[in-house]
């Protein structure tokens, strides 16, 4: 029992360290909020840029994405498009029928494929930069929709010789299409409206996204390049350029709107990834950060924020040693609550973000119980995400199919791309039930019995909506295997 009460006790405390931190950092955010640097004047002559668009099997998403940086107000002698094109279907036609009619339109473009896909996304960087002497690098998913006006607002920040990454903010291209959706919108604000501002204003390390931000070359060069051993090259890339002496800039006063995720299980897929690439990256470059010569503070922050998905096992290995806790008397019961208070910094760090974002704000905020259940829900998947990474299994880059949803009337289960249920529903099915039947034992302590209804929610929640959008997905195949019969007979 009394190394079940210490693993219980670390566990908490880690969790409440966590809580803490986006405390802190929602703190850091309002006092500096207003602190807002001024745009820098447009250069005399501007700088070349090459802008990387990493693609693979997104067919229904490319057309518009070459269209929205077709549109790009930069001078044309000064702009050069790659179109990083992996993909193994028919969006290799598809870009190569656009991308004849936007050189045919004057725009330097190019379509660059590669025999193998090598290092997944960081591969198909790195094989485009050897082709190209662009000063300055952009970085756009095919699912981001860049306003024209992008790289006349970022580019003027790269006068500052110690700025080696811009980064804009994400915008939402269909948050009102489903709760799913909503609730993302709400958790993905969170991060670029209070953590992103708080950290870079602090001046603490930040992370690029992945996409919607502008590299220098040199910046890219000094710092290693991209590196395909982690799966979150952008995470690894943005802390090595930090560790030697690079600057990030974000500025979320230019926002690049995005394809949320509408299938449960294509939003499990990305969490699986960002949660294995981010503990990659922390067993990589935590020993180079505590070594350097960066501030404690500077460096603390840093292992929280690298090691953030740390909370999915840690909030799993709670709900599990609830049931022996629960005939304990130990003494760690009595801190335990205090330090869940800890607990309410997420959720008020999403708060925070949704006030400060405008808006309809108070529709969103009613949302917020089922952000925080979505989020229990989801620390099985990203537990075995963890794990993966601390054991060194070596998986591929599983890409989130988006579909072009833009209505409520728009669907997904007519695409090829639309995922099955995975195995893990039952998994979260049983920790639902194991939540719900703790609450029944008799020496139950009233303190578990709400963090294990927000258990039993959440992964209700989750393992539900599985089996639901799965069944949309085989009725929407009957139906159409039915109607596809029907007009066979007609014939």
């Amino acid at each position: 029992m009394p190394i079940i009460e210490l693993l219980y006790a670390i566990c908490v405390t880690l969790l409440g360290a966590y809580g803490l931190n986006s405390l802190l950092l929602t703190w850091m955010y309002l006092r500096r909020r207003h602190d807002v640097p001024p745009l820098p004047p447009p250069p005399a002559e501007w700088p070349h840029v090459t802008v990387q668009l990493p693609i693979y099997n997104e067919m229904h998403m490319v057309e518009r994405l070459l269209d929205a940086v077709a549109a790009l107000d930069y001078p044309r002698d000064r702009l050069r498009i790659q179109v990083l094109d992996d993909s193994t279907d028919a969006t290799r036609q598809v870009v190569a029928t656009v991308v004849a009619r936007l050189q045919q339109q004057g725009l330097d473009i190019v379509h660059v494929t590669r025999p193998q896909r090598t290092g997944f996304k960081a591969g198909a960087l790195s094989f485009g930069l050897a082709q190209t002497d662009s000063e300055l690098i952009a970085i756009f998913d095919a699912d981001f929709l860049p306003p024209p006006d992008f790289l006349r607002r970022t580019v003027p920040y790269f006068a500052d010789a110690h700025v080696g990454c811009v980064q804009a903010r994400w915008g939402h291209v269909n948050r009102e299409y489903s709760i799913l959706t909503e609730l993302q919108a709400l958790g993905i604000d969170g991060h670029f409206v209070v953590e992103q501002c708080a950290r870079n204003r602090g001046g603490y390390f930040i992370n690029f996204n992945g996409t919607a931000g502008v590299w220098r070359r040199a910046c890219i060069d000094d710092a290693g390049g991209w590196q395909g051993d982690t799966l979150t090259e952008d995470l690894d890339l943005s802390y090595r350029a930090q560790l030697r002496g690079w600057r990030m800039v974000y500025v979320p006063e230019v926002i690049v709107p995005a394809e949320i995720p509408a299938q449960i299980s294509a939003l499990k897929r990305q969490q699986a990834r960002w949660a294995q690439g981010s503990i990659q990256t922390a067993i990589k470059l935590i020993g180079p950060l505590l070594r350097s010569n960066q501030p404690r503070r500077i460096k603390l922050e840093g292992i929280l924020h690298l090691t953030g998905y740390l909370v999915h096992p840690l909030m799993l290995a709670v709900i599990l040693l609830t049931f022996p806790m629960s005939f304990s008397q130990s003494w760690v019961l009595v801190g335990a609550p205090w330090l869940m208070i800890a607990a309410v910094g997420p959720p008020l760090m999403y708060t925070v973000a949704q006030i400060s974002d405008g808006g309809n704000w108070g529709y969103r905020l009613r949302l917020l119980p089922m952000l925080v259940m979505l989020g229990t829900g989801m620390c099985l998947n990203n537990t075995l995400a963890v794990l993966r990474a601390v054991l060194g299994v070596q998986t591929t880059f599983q890409r989130t199919p988006k579909f072009d949803l833009r209505r409520a009337s728009d669907t997904w289960m007519n695409s090829i791309y639309a995922l099955r249920r995975d195995a893990l529903v039952w998994g979260e099915l049983l920790l639902a039930l194991l939540a719900l039947s703790a609450i029944l034992l008799p020496g139950t302590r009233w303190t578990f019995v709400p963090w294990l209804l927000l258990y039993a929610g959440g992964f209700s929640y989750v393992g539900g909506l599985s089996f639901y959008q799965a069944h949309q997905l085989h009725r929407w195949a009957r139906l159409t295997s039915r109607g596809a019969a029907e007009v066979g007979v007609v014939r």
